[in-house]
């Protein structure tokens, strides 16, 4: 595994994937939903990625449906998708406990 952080589309489509399998629409709507709006994925981005989560093993095609005459597959997490999350989530945590540390607990600057 890469030490470099996962990039923010990525992250958020293992999220959403990390509860319940979805299909794409779907999962798009939970990464609406938790980035609080601020990501909405185009079709083309969303499927692209998803292309590349399959690829890399994070994410498997739980099933296929038929829905109103259309292909949809449904996605799962993988478990390396799982493992892979597990780490970027605490890498992140990380981070952000190194961020408050140099903030300071009063949110003072720290020395340069």
């Amino acid at each position: 595994m890469s030490e470099r952080g996962m990039q923010e589309l990525a992250l958020l489509l293992l999220t959403a994937l990390a509860n319940a399998p979805r299909h794409g629409y779907a999962i798009a709507q939970e990464v609406k939903a938790i980035s609080e709006g601020r990501v909405v994925p185009r079709t083309g981005a969303l499927y692209g990625a998803l292309d590349r989560l399959l690829a890399e093993g994070l994410i498997q095609v739980e099933r296929e449906e038929i829905v109103n005459g259309r292909a949809r597959r449904v996605f799962a997490l993988a478990p390396a998708g799982r493992e892979r999350l597990e780490a970027e989530a605490e890498r992140l945590a990380a981070t952000a406990r190194e961020v408050r540390r140099r903030l300071g607990a009063e949110g003072s600057a720290a020395p340069a």
